[in-house]
């Protein structure tokens, strides 16, 4: 599985980048996307099953409709439990902890392509979006999103997979 990051400020155009890689990556093989949210949400609508389920202590509920599945986890960014081989990146940062937790989960479930919006911190190739300082960034600056779509696509689909750079102790 091969994962990249973009990163840049407020506005600067990431999502939008996120919604034109997406459909050009999924072309080669199947495409996750994480993105970091820096507030609580509630996804979960108060007295619906599923939140019944969570708030009587399930760590995990998952919700399975006619179009989507549903993947609610405790913990988030807060306490992130360990999990066997999720150490893409050793750290004690708890927002790093839950990334890799995630990257694990989607590599396990056969994806081959995970766009990171945000966790800038994160020691993933990079795609710098905006005015974004590329010393700001925890990995490596592989592409700019004023680059050509097609370039792009083709730098993110020649990355090493993520299971090769973690071996290789990057």
């Amino acid at each position: 599985m091969r994962a990249v990051c973009l990163a840049g400020p407020s506005d600067s155009g990431k999502t939008t980048l996120v919604e034109k890689l997406v459909p050009r990556l999924a072309e080669a093989g199947r495409v996750a996307t994480v993105k970091s949210i820096h507030h609580d949400i509630e996804i979960d609508t108060p007295g619906a099953d599923t939140h019944r389920h969570r708030t009587a202590g399930a760590e995990t509920v998952v919700g399975v409709t006619p179009e989507l599945t549903i993947d609610i986890t405790a913990r988030g960014k807060e306490e992130p439990p360990r999990e066997p081989d999720a150490d893409y990146f050793e750290t004690t940062d708890s927002e790093l902890r839950a990334l890799s937790r995630v990257l694990t989960r989607l590599d396990r479930r056969g994806y081959d392509v995970v766009l990171v919006e945000g966790f800038a911190e994160a020691p993933l190739p990079t795609i710098l979006v905006g005015d974004r300082d590329p010393d700001a960034v925890g990995g490596e600056v592989v592409g700019r999103g004023r680059d050509d779509l097609a370039t792009l696509v083709e730098t993110v689909l020649a990355l090493d997979p993520l299971e090769e750079r973690s071996a290789d102790g990057d």
